[in-house]
């Protein structure tokens, strides 16, 4: 199965023998289909789900081949590959969270050429957050969402993320990437309904 955040709204991608996904939000604004094999039917669903219509939340495609359906889906977008981490301070075990564009997020950005992902993530939260003595742990589930460029075109986002623990208590947002703060939090606090959280990353915590 793969997922795909659309203006924060999901799109499932399913084997055709696949058990329907939890449904978060109303059951009838979810749309379930079988792909038919027409490339250009995928960006139907995807305008859809971009437009932000009430009347569609969340869209679940079956078909028996799921990574074909994967491989017709990503044909329609650039591949921008990035990379994060979901800190842990061992000291008072809360997360880090960076507050940026108005949502608590968590540190993570592009890979340069030639990175491998987990270097990418721990410059990542270095360079968002100015923690230094990063140790390393765990890769976690890679989370997908699309956007538009400057021009519209069409980008599709793999993030990868990686369990990090540090001891480092002080922490210093970058001003310059639109971070106005980076806090220890509570994950609970955090997961709470009336905080403003990417629904990719809330699905991401609570699985992790």
């Amino acid at each position: 199965m793969y997922v795909i955040y659309i203006n924060d709204r999901p799109l499932y991608l399913l084997p055709q023998d696949a058990a329907a996904p939890p449904i978060n939000g109303n059951p009838a604004t979810h749309l379930a289909a079988r792909y038919t094999g027409k490339r250009k039917s995928l960006l139907n669903y995807a305008d859809t789900l971009e437009k932000g219509s009430p009347k569609v939340t969340s869209v679940a495609l079956t078909a028996p081949d799921v990574e074909e359906l994967w491989n017709d889906f990503r044909s329609h977008y650039k591949w921008v590959e990035a990379a994060g981490g979901v800190v842990t301070n061992v000291t008072n075990e809360k997360q880090l969270f960076i507050f940026r564009r108005d949502y608590w997020d968590l540190p993570k950005g592009k890979l340069d050429e030639g990175e491998e992902a987990a270097a990418a993530a721990l410059r990542e939260v270095e360079e968002e957050t100015g923690l230094e003595q990063i140790e390393l742990g765990e890769a976690l589930p890679t989370t997908y969402h699309t956007y538009r460029s400057k021009k519209g075109n069409r980008i599709l986002k793999p993030t990868y993320w990686f369990r990090m623990t540090t001891e480092q208590q002080q922490l210093v947002p970058e001003a310059g990437e639109g971070i106005v703060l980076a806090q220890w939090r509570s994950l609970q606090d955090v997961l709470r309904e009336d905080e403003p959280i990417y629904a990719s990353l809330r699905a991401l915590l609570e699985r992790a």
